[in-house]
């Protein structure tokens, strides 16, 4: 019988291709891992890796089996959803993930509902970019995680995981006051001498600036670099810089500050769990709060 930890640790590998790497996100040494490997080696009665340099590369087994791990744990997941859902009492701590643009339009009303709805529950938010709120929703630190996608980098669900669509939000540009009908006149290239604001790499919402502007025909000059978007409104306002951000981030725009629309079909904003725990009583039901809350959001419009 195929240890589950084990075949775990073969899918992190897969993932990060380092043991170095594998071992750090299960707090363990490298010789652990790989001593971890070599029992799943003998209990699958194959060989699942190989020395390639100074890197480990899976065998053609190797990759059969870590390709199954997904399955594998969605089918627990489920199992352990089903003995859940004879218990009718919603109870219990619940760590919801979020990046930091939905914090107050999603995560706050999210927890004021299940507070009224589910008292049991007690949610804790942790704030997340989606590339780290993965992570910890697959090594099981999250229950959930509210996170996006961008439409036009094609970006797919994470393997091993449920995405539950809420809503759209569309991308906006902001510019000083004084800027605001040279760009409505001539468009995004006007901005092509100014100094732009953006997130610092790796950074999926500055690789959706940096594509707006090359779409307009010049290359942004990124001078700024903010971990909170929110805060570059106001340095927008000096009248010194201009941005483009998703418009959760822009609706209370300081004085001296434009908000205008943006052609591109801007993100999705869902609800993330580990493919399996759709059906986990606590997980269904935020889920469908998550769900009714985003219905009940007033239409976008755009920006006056």
């Amino acid at each position: 019988m195929i240890d589950v930890k084990r075949l775990v640790i073969l899918r992190d590998l897969a993932e990060y291709g380092k043991v170095s790497i594998v071992a750090g996100l299960h707090g363990v040494t490298s010789s652990a891992i790989s001593q971890q490997l070599r029992a799943l080696e003998a209990e699958a009665d194959a060989a699942l890796v190989y020395r390639e340099g100074r890197g480990v590369q899976l065998t053609a087994a190797g990759s059969a089996l870590a390709a199954e791990c997904e399955h594998v744990l969605a089918a627990l997941e489920r199992a352990e959803g089903a003995v859940r859902a004879l218990d009718d009492d919603l109870s219990g701590e619940l760590s919801i993930g979020c990046a930091p643009s939905a914090l107050t339009s999603v995560a706050a009303p999210l927890v004021a509902a299940l507070a009224a709805l589910h008292p049991g529950l007690r949610p804790k938010i942790i704030q997340a970019e989606p590339e780290d709120a993965v992570l910890m929703l697959k090594q099981h630190s999250l229950d959930l995680t509210v996170s996006y996608r961008y439409h036009l980098l094609g970006t797919k669900p994470p393997s091993g995981t449920t995405a539950v669509e809420l809503f759209h939000d569309p991308l906006r540009l902001a510019v000083p006051e004084h800027l605001r009908e040279a760009v409505g006149r001539e468009g995004l290239g006007v901005l092509r001498d100014r100094a732009w604001i953006s997130a610092p790499e790796p950074s999926s919402c500055r690789e959706i600036l940096l594509h707006a502007c090359r779409n307009a025909g010049f290359t942004a000059r990124i001078e700024h670099n903010c971990d909170d978007l929110r805060s570059a409104l106001s340095l927008v306002a000096t009248g010194l810089a201009v941005t483009i951000l998703p418009g959760l981030l822009c609706d209370a725009p300081p004085a001296g500050t434009a908000i205008l629309p943006l052609p591109d079909p801007g993100r999705t904003i869902e609800a993330l769990v580990r493919s399996g725990t759709e059906s986990h009583p606590v997980i269904a039901a935020t889920l469908a709060v998550s769900t009714r809350l985003a219905k009940k959001r007033p239409p976008t419009t755009p920006p006056m």
